[in-house]
Parts: C-alpha cells; structure tokens; sequence
C-alpha cells in the first residue's frame, strides 16, 4: 500500500513538473462506456482517406434512424485530442457522432505531412456528410457539425457551400485566415505579413531541390521564464499527459507544426466572407470568457445571418474548452442540436 501511494505521489509530482493542470474536470481521453466506438474511413473527393472514429448509442433502437453530428479536431491537432471527448459526450445524448482527422493530419491521408489546405480540411467535412448520409441508420436530412478551434472556421467555410449541414456549432473558434493575417487583436503589420510569406516562399526553393522541410508555429516545447500566457496554455495540453497523443508513426516533434510553406495558404483563407448566406440555418458559437481567440467567435455572430447565438463562458479560456468538462457547456450543445436535429 505504501508503495502504491509513493508512486501516486511521483506521478502527481510529474504531472506537476511538467505542468499539467488536471482541474476543472479536464478529461481530454474520456471513455465512455454508454456508447460504441467503431473507426471508419471514407474517401473525399480528392481521392484522399480521410479517417475517423464513429459513436453509436448502445440505446438506438435497431431500424431507427438518427440524426448524426460530425466533430472536427483543433487545427493541428488529431481526433483523439478534443474530438473525441465531445463526440462522445453528443452521442451520449442520443446522437450517432462522427469524429475526423482532417486531411494530412492524423490517420487520414495526405502528403506531405502536415500541410494547409483550407479547401481541403472544408471537403473533409461535406466527404464525412457523405459517408454518414449513405449510413442506413442516419437520417440524411438531421445531419449537424461541430467545429473545435480551427476546425471552426473550416465548419464555416464547409457549410457555405454544402447545405446538407443543417445546424453549425464552434467553439473557441479560431480564424484560421485573420489570425495568420493580422494576429490577434490585429497585432501584426501588413510588412510584417509579407516577411512571413516571402520566407514561406524562398522555403519552397530548399524543398523543391531536395532539402528538408520546415515547420512553423503550433506548440512550444519547453517553457521558459519568457512564456507567454498563450504558450503556457496550448502547452499545458499538447505537451503534458493532460492533452498529448501522437498517432503511431509519426514524430511527437511535429505535432501542432504545419509545414511552414504550406501555412501561407492561410493568408487567402476568408471563411466568414458570405458567413450571412448559412442563414436560415441555425449557429451556434460559444467561446470562453477570458479566452484569447474570443475576438473570432464574436466577429462570425457579428457577421452572421440569423438564427444565431453568442454563448461566453465565465472564467474559461480558449483551451479550458477542449477538454475540461467542469466548464464545456455540453447541455446547451445538446440542446441546441436536439432543436436544430429533429
């Protein structure tokens, strides 16, 4: 017994030493045991597999078909990092839920690794419509999306051009094209923007002739007394027990790296440009409070047709919402689907 109680101790003092903030209920690898998990893959239109794990309630009724909701990953991470978590607490509800690798990321294919391509995270979304549309136990016509920090703004930009989805729900959303463009609360000049994609392209030259690929931005490694609050918090998920998960195969020192000549792509990324024509579909947007990427969520309900909702949640920041469930608001995305899926 005693022995069993130091050990707990060391790994309280790891999780410690590393960082890890357990509070509030984070459970990033929930498992539940009210709903079956089954991994899928389904090809987009490009031909690429794209791969993810579907949760069936252990309580649908055989013949009865449901309405499904498709959950998408953190940009630069993978399904088992936040996706998961609220794919399975939505299917709890009721729902058949589908969580995805967005191309080039995760088990889904794509060369090189880790590279942007925001029309191709967005078909990855109409391509997971139409695998569970073909499903005999979904109704095509309830079919909702779910998009988690980057993944939001893909959600967005996947719905304007595929009205199969008929409720549309993010959480700390990023946008993906504004915050590589301006930064955020537009801290970055437009000369500082153009150093960035000349050395993105000069980049391409190296590679093009051989020469090893870089990477750009996504998680720090190691802390340092200059952390920023910003790097504190997205490392206190991907680089601890709390949030870590790398796919087997590929380098836990690439995970949250897109390659740096891809990511200029972002720069031509606008997916709240006609965010009002998803109207009369439903939105939903929920950020945290204190969240740094608040700015995003606010600026889409802004712009947005009606139905829509702005929902801030007290004392949270943006990664508290990928797996503290003390702090998701799980019953109003419930809610909210069960309206909008019926």
């Amino acid at each position: 017994m005693r022995k069993l109680v130091v050990l707990l101790g060391l790994l309280m003092a790891s999780l410690s030493a590393l960082g890890a903030d357990m509070s509030n209920g984070a459970d990033n690898f929930y498992k539940s045991e009210r709903v079956t998990m089954q991994r899928v893959t389904f090809k987009n239109q490009y031909q690429m597999k794209t791969a993810g794990n579907l949760f069936i309630p252990k309580d649908l009724k055989p013949g009865r078909k449901s309405a499904a909701i498709i959950v998408g990953h953190p940009m630069g991470a993978v399904k088992e990092q936040s996706s998961n978590l609220y794919a399975q607490k939505l299917a709890e509800q009721g729902f058949v839920t589908l969580a995805i690798d967005l191309s080039f990321w995760g088990e889904s294919e794509g060369q090189p690794r880790n590279a942007v391509s925001p029309e191709i995270y967005a078909e990855d979304f109409s391509a997971a419509v139409d695998y569970l549309g073909t499903q005999t136990f979904i109704d095509r016509n309830q079919i909702g999306v779910l998009g988690i920090c980057g993944s939001g703004s893909f959600v967005i930009s996947a719905t304007k051009i595929d009205p199969r989805m008929k409720a549309i729900a993010t959480v700390s959303m990023y946008d993906m094209g504004a915050a590589n463009r301006n930064g955020l609360k537009h801290s970055v000049t437009v000369e500082q923007r153009k150093q960035a994609i000349a050395a993105a392209a000069e980049q391409r030259y190296v590679e093009f002739t051989g020469g090893e690929t870089k990477y750009t931005s996504g998680t720090v490694h190691e802390l340092t007394d200059k952390s920023n609050p910003i790097e504190r918090e997205f490392y206190d998920f991907y680089r601890t027990p709390r949030g870590e998960f790398t796919p087997k195969g590929q380098l836990p020192l690439l995970t949250t790296h897109p390659t740096l000549t891809s990511n200029a792509k972002f720069m031509n990324f606008y997916p709240f440009n006609d965010i009002e024509t998803i109207s009369p579909r439903p939105m939903l947007f929920i950020a945290g409070e204190k969240a740094h990427s608040r700015e995003f969520s606010e600026e889409a309900y802004r712009l947005a047709g009606q139905p829509k909702e702005l929902v801030i949640i007290p004392g949270a920041g943006h990664v508290d919402l990928y797996d503290r469930v003390d702090l998701i608001p799980f019953a109003k995305l419930t809610s909210f689907f069960k309206t909008n899926l019926k």
